[in-house]
């Protein structure tokens, strides 16, 4: 964690050491800001985000949950301003080439960037659409055709969301009238206990068939126990690598998340331990797993439906294309042999309130028996 700690913020001094090296070459900004004031407009930036997680520890929160979200936003900012001046350098070599045009060019990149960045923020600010599916599930029953599950994931509360959010998010979820309701990981951003506070709001999601929640990679940042505990205090039943029937003939299998579970041992296993009780050809069983990972062998240990969250679906272009490298399949629907498997948007944002272009999602999905 102390390597990937210091990598991580190598990476993130150098791409605003390069953000702001082209910024204060831009004839705008050098006649009305001194370079003395840049660089330390850059420090600043670069701190923002370790002085976000260490302000709390000294016990001044408020001051570290503004500095958090200042940060968090320049996050966003800065990625789309580093994606236009770095197009426009490759296009240029650098200024070599169009060597008199070069800074209209970088200022042009700096108001794209800039509106981009705009959008981004309202769009990551709206609320989640609601996305309505139909899935025909093997083994369903015939009296359980119609039956609607709502699918939520990637909330990441604690941190940037709070519960004004929540509170309108689970009014959304109850205005649709769901059978059942499941959490597909990443409840929690990092710290549980601020999530604590807001299990009043949690308790309102509720569903005759219950509310199924598996754990994502966030809500192992604020601890394993700790999060699972929350999520059992708001009602919810929380499946750790195991399976039970939500109703005769309709399994619920979860995994811990397999991401991180995949970095040091094989995914197989854990998928296979979920979903070992289940019958197939008798029964239907939808399968929780927050990573959208081992699709292929979530279908043949018996599961009809995957339902998965964790890449936000990139959250903001064009870093969708570099997540798609390690999530080939970024978001949306697949057929994974006889398994649909549904990769959600989720409903809230990881880092920066930002999205480009796709707001988050809530999925409504009406389950059909074959």
């Amino acid at each position: 964690m102390p390597l990937f700690i210091f990598v991580a913020l190598s990476i993130w001094a150098c791409l605003n050491g390069y953000v702001f090296w082209r910024l204060g070459g831009l004839p705008v900004v050098a006649g009305l800001v001194p370079k003395w004031a840049i660089g330390v407009l850059a420090v600043i930036c670069v701190l923002s985000l370790p002085a976000s997680r260490w302000l709390p520890k000294v016990g001044l929160q408020g001051l570290g949950s503004f500095v958090e979200m200042a940060g968090m936003t320049w996050v966003g900012f800065v990625f789309l301003f580093f994606v236009c001046f770095l197009v426009i350098d490759c296009f240029t070599l650098g200024g070599f080439l169009f060597s008199g045009r070069v800074l209209q060019l970088r200022t042009g990149g700096a108001v794209v960037a800039l509106v981009l960045s705009v959008i981004a923020l309202f769009q990551g600010t709206r609320a989640p659409v609601v996305n309505e599916q139909v899935v025909t599930l093997p083994g369903l029953p015939r009296e359980r055709d119609g039956l609607r599950l709502v699918f939520i994931s990637d909330l990441h509360l604690g941190s940037q969301i709070g519960q004004a959010w929540l509170q309108a998010l689970t009014a959304r979820v109850s205005a649709l009238k769901p059978d059942l309701i499941a959490i597909g990981g990443d409840l929690i951003d990092h710290d549980a206990e601020r999530v604590r506070p807001m299990i009043p709001e949690l308790r309102e999601l509720h569903a005759p068939l219950g509310v199924w929640a598996v754990l994502g990679n966030h809500d192992s940042f604020g601890g394993v126990a700790e999060s699972s505990r929350i999520m059992r205090e708001a009602g919810f039943r929380v499946l750790h690598d195991e399976s039970d029937l939500a109703v005769p003939g309709l399994r619920i299998a979860g995994v811990d998340d397999l991401g991180l579970l995949g970095r040091a041992s094989p995914i197989d296993p854990s998928i296979r331990k979920a979903l070992q009780l289940v019958r197939s050809g008798t029964e239907a069983c939808v399968f929780l797993s927050h990573t959208p990972v081992g699709a292929k062998v979530a279908s043949e240990a018996g599961a009809g439906l995957m339902l998965s969250g964790h890449t936000h679906g990139g959250q903001i272009w064009p870093f969708s294309y570099l997540v798609q490298l390690r999530y080939p399949e970024l978001v949306g629907r697949h057929n994974v042999v006889a398994m649909t498997q549904i990769i959600s948007r989720g409903a809230g944002t990881w880092g920066p309130r930002m999205r480009l272009w796709r707001r988050g999602e809530i999925l409504l999905i009406t389950l059909k028996s074959p």
